[in-house]
């Protein structure tokens, strides 16, 4: 497991981040409970609380150097950043193509769904919020491929897509009527997957307290 771990105590260090190690070691489960948290979603992937107690780690599993493990986990962040916007936009599209397909079969009154306004403007305002999001996503990739600060990039597409994707789920479900609350069109499913990505790695808010306060200069709110 990926372990960041103090290593020095705080009155010794300039900065509560300082003094802070990162270690890859055992997960050595003489040492360390796992107890898995049930979730409304993302079933592929645990989520766990571990509860660790005396657990011996060597010195030769540190990353890097002894205190700057809190420096090493903020350079994955704007990747993580990244990988999330893309993740929200591809759910989204597939949310898309659910609604799109159904607004195509479904007859009603003779005349396809789809046909009608208050349930195809919803769905093209959808695919252009993506589209835009998708395209922050690249910008933020390609800087973070060329070394250069990504940052603001990287945290404004994880939220636009996030947001896309929860709207355009949102949207599908919609566009389903009351089908779409049955399991078998899956539309559903990605709405309860789509929450997870406004909530995780960050939150809405606290992306909005970052460009607030690193891009656009203003006092810090918190």
């Amino acid at each position: 497991m990926l372990l960041l771990a103090r290593t020095a105590p705080p009155d010794r260090t300039r900065k509560r981040t300082e003094g802070l190690s990162l270690f890859y070691t055992d997960l050595d489960r003489r040492y360390v409970e796992v107890r898995e948290i049930e979730k409304m979603g993302r079933k592929a992937v645990d989520s766990n609380s571990l509860f660790i107690d005396a657990l011996p780690v060597p010195a030769a599993d540190r990353i890097g150097e002894e205190g700057k493990g809190f420096e090493y986990i903020l350079h994955g962040m704007n990747p993580e950043r990244i990988l999330i916007a893309a993740e929200a936009v591809g759910l989204g599209r597939a949310a898309l193509a659910k609604a799109v397909g159904y607004a195509k079969e479904r007859i009603v009154f003779g005349r396809p769904i789809g046909q009608n306004q208050a349930i195809q403007h919803p769905l093209a305002a959808c695919w252009m919020e993506l589209e835009a999001a998708n395209l922050m996503l690249f910008r933020a990739a390609a800087l973070y491929d060329a070394g250069a600060p990504c940052a603001a990039e990287a945290n404004a597409a994880k939220y636009l897509a996030a947001e896309a994707a929860f709207k355009t789920c949102e949207t599908a479900m919609i566009s389903h009527g009351g089908m779409g609350y049955a399991k078998e069109f899956h539309v559903e499913r990605y709405l309860r997957e789509a929450l997870i990505m406004r909530i995780a790695p960050v939150t809405a808010h606290m992306i909005l307290n970052f460009v607030g306060e690193k891009v656009l200069g203003l006092p810090r709110s918190y």
